[in-house]
């Protein structure tokens, strides 16, 4: 991460990864609060894609910080995650596959919908 060049988008298996060993990062959920009661990661912090332009503000104390975007399947946290790095947070992505893909690949008790 010390060179600026994250790839945009990181597998479920390296963000589990990243939780299991205690690395430090800010873990979004920019799905909808009606998709968010139905299915959610422990840990992950919900900011809605809709609302995200209001509350951008609340990020600012993460700028610098490793941001990991998730949804549904991963195009809207694709697209926030893009957002964020024209926004100058340079160490956002996209976790691919989004709240489905780790439903299926790392805790089956997370509702798939």
């Amino acid at each position: 991460m010390s060179d600026g060049t994250l790839p945009l988008e990181v597998d479920c298996q390296t963000v589990h990864q990243m939780i299991t060993q205690g690395a430090s990062f800010l873990f979004l959920d920019c799905r909808e609060q009606d998709e968010y009661e139905i299915a959610r990661i422990e840990g992950a912090v919900l900011l809605p894609m809709s609302e995200l332009q209001l509350r951008v503000e609340e990020l600012e104390s993460s700028r610098d910080a490793h941001i990991v975007v998730h949804c549904h399947h991963g195009g809207r946290s694709l697209r926030v995650a893009n957002w964020l790095r024209v926004q100058g947070f340079p160490h956002a992505q996209s976790m691919a596959g989004g709240i489905d893909a780790w439903s299926q690949e790392i805790d089956p008790d997370v509702p798939r919908y």
